[in-house]
């Protein structure tokens, strides 16, 4: 069965992509040789959105986005937004040398991160202010009973 998934970055530079993602964002990589690097991931999940194209795209979550903001911009990380709310969380966007734009966001929504089987032990909640702002709504509680439900059905 499916173990994982394999993202694919295309890019007109990518020496320069994969240097940012190897010395700036510090993600573990092997050598598949010939130069060919494949980085590591953090935790991942997928959303399916209701749009009026085909197109994908690539977020990185993180758990306070104006820390991690402040730290990136220090190893010279250069950002094209301003952190701005959005319906699922605080978003902002940064550059790729060589490779564009990538998103930055941390959720106010759910988690999916350690549902898997196959996952590592990860983080199953959103930031503590996200908590805060779903709790006045039951959110929490009713993700909290989904995962138990959904752990004794696997038992």
């Amino acid at each position: 069965m499916i173990f994982g998934v394999h993202a694919l970055f295309h890019a007109r530079d990518a020496g320069r992509v994969r240097a940012f993602f190897r010395d700036v964002l510090k993600w573990r990589v092997v050598d598949a040789g010939g130069g060919w690097l494949i980085f590591a991931l953090p935790p991942a999940e997928l959303g399916i959105h209701p749009s009026d194209e085909n197109r994908h795209e690539l977020w990185l979550m993180c758990e306070d986005v104006h820390a991690t903001r402040e730290a990136l911009e220090a190893r010279g990380v250069r950002f094209t937004r301003p952190i701005e709310n959005a319906p699922f969380g605080l978003v902002t966007r940064l550059e790729i040398p060589g490779g564009g734009e990538l998103g930055l966001y941390q959720p106010a929504h759910p988690l999916a991160i350690g549902l898997s089987e196959k996952a590592p032990r990860a983080r199953k909640r959103a930031s503590a202010p996200a908590r805060r702002r779903r709790s006045a709504s039951g959110a929490v509680r009713r993700n909290r009973a989904a995962t138990r439900a959904s752990r004794r059905r696997r038992a």
